[in-house]
């Protein structure tokens, strides 16, 4: 029996699907948390095999001593799961995902933009931050608004878009000792390749979504939010994901990797349209897209996955193909369409709904509504009634 530890197994909430397919498929799952035993979903406790709490996922002693503990019991350990700890792997010599010497491509913005190069993908022109003299001879020379952010980072935390000298001086005063990276602003809008990658590099499931809003605003204005998986992906999108995955050398990967499609000509950077490399991430897109996936294509994703892992094939497949629209409200705002009004409304195309976790809210608002649909016309007369205030 091969054994299988995956960390944060908790979190984001529908994760213990991936443990009960791994199960389903004769793995044993063991999992690694800082929630206690008695906090878990009954439907985790039943896909885990043993469990091992920690005090902080941080605490790399704690984790190091976690895996340790279940390769004395177990044997060696065949996975390991995690969106951070990847340097149990070469602790271990767990042969399946990146290990720590080939962290910086998919860690570091920085790096990836060398790899985007490979694939023959443009990318936003960036400097890594150090003073102010040279963040001003770049913003000069690229124009402002430019935006900062962690060079090591996931998400919109602690992203800006500086629009003169004073609001770089204000970046320079106010941040944090990470390493920053600075990039020429983009205006376009992110379009993904989604995908689950077997041990060869082929592609056993593929998706894409659409953030028409750009989240580093949400984020910073607490807007609402929303973003649609595709019915069917653009080729170019198609195309520059398959490039990445073999520039990155992807293989026995949940992928998630973003790109830029350009609103308008862009000095240096293209023509409308046109497709740059924005960020790589060896994971599923975070929040409830997992769910997602599985309506917009009506499939399992977590037993294609699990396939990929046990077997190195899809045993699935996926059905009729959808838009799946997801809509984020924030609280305390007046909706033209009250929560009765949007359910009356919409009910017989909504897959999901309701509250939205707090550790979640700031990207994804407070009150999510998620909904199929067959043609472009109707999500976007859905998003128009959701957006509609006093």
């Amino acid at each position: 029996m091969k054994n299988f530890v995956f960390i944060s197994p908790n979190f984001p909430m529908t994760y213990w699907k991936f443990c009960r397919e791994l199960k389903n498929n004769g793995m044993r799952v063991l999992g690694i948390g800082d929630c206690p035993y008695d906090g878990l979903l009954q439907e985790l406790k039943d896909s885990l095999h043993e469990y091992y709490k920690v005090s902080s996922l941080e605490n790399n002693d704690e984790v190091f001593k976690a895996v340790a503990f279940f390769t004395f019991k177990y044997g060696k350990i065949d996975w390991l799961e995690s969106n951070n700890e990847y340097w149990l792997r070469t602790e271990f010599n767990i042969t399946t995902g990146p290990k720590l010497d080939e962290m910086d491509k998919i860690k570091f913005k920085s790096v990836m933009k060398q790899y985007y190069a490979k694939a023959g993908i443009p990318t936003a022109r960036y400097h890594l931050v150090e003073g102010l003299d040279d963040c001003l001879d770049f913003a000069h020379s690229v124009g402002y608004p430019v935006v900062v952010k962690p060079d090591n980072g996931v998400g919109a935390n602690n992203t800006y878009k500086l629009t003169c000298d004073d609001d770089v001086r204000w970046f320079l005063s106010t941040k944090d000792s990470d390493v920053y990276i600075m990039e020429e602003y983009v205006n376009g809008y992110v379009q993904t390749y989604d995908g689950i990658v077997d041990s060869q590099g082929n592609v056993l499931f593929e998706s894409g979504n659409v953030t028409p809003w750009s989240l580093m605003d949400i984020v910073n204005s607490g807007g609402d939010s929303i973003y649609y998986l595709v019915k069917e992906l653009p080729e170019k999108i198609r195309d520059a994901g398959l490039r990445t995955i073999a520039a990155f050398g992807v293989k026995s990967r949940f992928i998630h990797l973003e790109f830029f499609v350009l609103n308008e000509d862009q000095e240096g950077l293209g023509k409308k349209g046109d497709v740059l490399g924005l960020e790589v991430n060896m994971r599923p897109a975070g929040g409830y897209t997992p769910e997602m996936y599985n309506y917009s294509q009506e499939t399992d994703v977590y037993k294609i996955w699990a396939d990929m892992v046990a077997f190195d094939r899809d045993t699935k497949g996926t059905g009729n193909h959808h838009y799946c629209a997801f809509y984020g409200r924030r609280d305390g705002r007046r909706y033209q369409l009250d929560d009765y009004e949007v359910m009356m409304k919409y009910g017989q195309k909504m897959v999901m709904w309701g509250r939205i976790p707090d550790a979640l809210s700031g990207a994804m608002a407070n009150q999510m509504y998620v909904a199929n649909f067959d043609t472009e016309e109707e999500m976007f007369a859905f998003y128009d009634d959701l957006a509609a205030t006093y």
